[in-house]
């Protein structure tokens, strides 16, 4: 199967919600979209509603010694890789002196050494051809203080500095970089955070000054812009699409 002149876009945690939109997207947009995940039923059953264009890859990037031969595998089988999307994440919601050791560095190792290593050996693969886009995912929380979320808060701050510090040194070479930090989004996991917490819904709705949840397609448009030709001078921004949360009060 020889795609060699179409455009190949990975989307890490693209089983479900905001990575599943993102890789539809993407798909959309023509490209060859390969969604990474752990979850073999989300990756098919996402097969499935995405079509011909798309392409499941189960992988733990926790396992960072797999991530190497998985990226020279998609080079061998598909050429190139235009467009890297670092999406997959997790959260704990902890007391913070409740966070164990342990609890903290596997949020570590998921939202931030994983997405390190993969970005470093698919911006080898970027260097070669000279061009390629790269977009992380951060979060509100790397915007303001939210409480019960350290090790979550951390990485995803740690993820905006490290877009700015690859920004810098790639796009000489011709890699963009840049990071979108969703607000307020509705998916699953978010529904059901917020619906069991009215005080916590009617505090996130009182500071978005649109005055709704956001979906998962808005983060998938942004992502696509990013990564397209109509951010050809777009490298190194933190781009909060959040309804206005991140100036709201």
């Amino acid at each position: 199967m020889e795609h060699k002149a179409q455009k190949v876009a990975i989307v890490t945690g693209g089983g479900s919600g905001i990575g599943l939109a993102i890789a539809e997207k993407f798909v959309n947009n023509n490209y060859l979209t390969i969604i990474i995940g752990r979850d073999q039923q989300k990756l098919d059953n996402a097969k499935q509603q995405l079509g011909d264009l798309c392409v499941p890859i189960s992988c733990d990037l926790n396992n960072l010694e797999a991530i190497p031969p998985m990226v020279k595998k998609i080079i061998a089988e598909h050429g190139q890789i235009d467009v890297l999307v670092n999406n997959a994440g997790i959260n704990m919601k902890k007391e913070f002196t409740e966070v164990t050791d342990e609890d903290f560095q596997k949020i570590i190792l998921t939202n931030l050494t994983s997405i390190f290593v993969l970005s470093r050996e698919v911006v080898k693969c970027m260097l070669e051809t000279g061009n390629g886009s790269i977009i992380n995912i951060s979060s509100m929380a790397s915007q303001y203080g939210i409480p019960k979320v350290i090790a979550y808060t951390a990485s995803k701050s740690a993820i905006e500095g490290m877009t700015r510090a690859m920004a810098v040194e790639l796009s000489p070479k011709g890699i963009r970089v840049n990071c979108i930090a969703p607000g307020f989004i509705a998916t699953e996991m978010s529904a059901k955070a917020l619906n069991n917490d009215p005080e916590r819904k009617g505090k996130a709705m009182g500071r978005t000054p649109m005055g709704v949840l956001g979906a998962p397609a808005d983060i998938g448009d942004a992502a696509v812009f990013l990564a397209t030709d109509g951010a050809k001078y777009i490298t190194g921004v933190v781009l909060p699409v959040d309804g206005g949360n991140s100036i709201g009060f």
